[in-house]
């Protein structure tokens, strides 16, 4: 059966994810245009010319409340950083990562013009604050569409919705925002 587009570039994405150098987490993320083009990729990893963790080890710090590796740049922000060293427009598109976002990614993810961000599985930032990296990239007017992934033995995927709609659209549990049918 042919895969839909959001399953086509997640199974891409976490392709793209085997070549991370940080062993803590192996995530990727593809920047694909509007007619399912990609643009640029990206994982988790040192920049050019600096050691890698799984050569070295990480470089880990506590940042909020927990350690981190401090040498590795995101998938998305790598994906970000490509596609700009490489004169590509990403404005527009539509971002697939293994995992959801960070804070920080996300705000780059907002600034670069980006419209959509589709992920593979909710992952906990290092600060505490995915589900307020959701409502701020909702906010910034990104659509947010999260899937949890769980990979057969034969490689294939079998995604099924992650994010219920009140938090795909910015809700909390406290307060509905008006587009949402509660």
């Amino acid at each position: 059966m042919r895969p839909d587009w959001d399953s086509y570039f997640l199974e891409i994405s976490r392709l793209v994810a085997a070549r991370a150098t940080c062993p803590r987490k192996h995530v990727g993320a593809v920047v694909v245009s509007p007619d399912h083009q990609i643009l640029s990729t990206g994982y988790n990893g040192s920049p050019p010319g600096a050691d890698h963790c799984d050569d070295v080890g990480c470089e880990l710090k506590d940042m909020g409340g927990r350690q981190s590796c401090v040498r590795t740049i995101h998938a998305e922000a790598n994906a970000i950083a490509q596609a700009a060293r490489n004169g590509v427009r990403i404005s527009g598109a539509t971002v697939y990562t293994t995992a959801s976002p960070c804070y920080d990614c996300g705000k780059l993810i907002a600034n670069s013009g980006i419209k959509k961000v589709v992920f593979g599985e909710k992952y906990d930032s290092r600060y505490g604050m995915s589900g307020d990296v959701m409502g701020f990239l909702i906010k910034c007017g990104v659509i947010v569409s999260g899937f949890e992934i769980k990979w057969r033995a034969d490689g294939q995927s079998n995604p099924k919705p992650l994010l219920s709609e009140c938090e795909r659209l910015g809700c909390t549990a406290l307060q509905h925002n008006d587009k949402c049918s509660k």
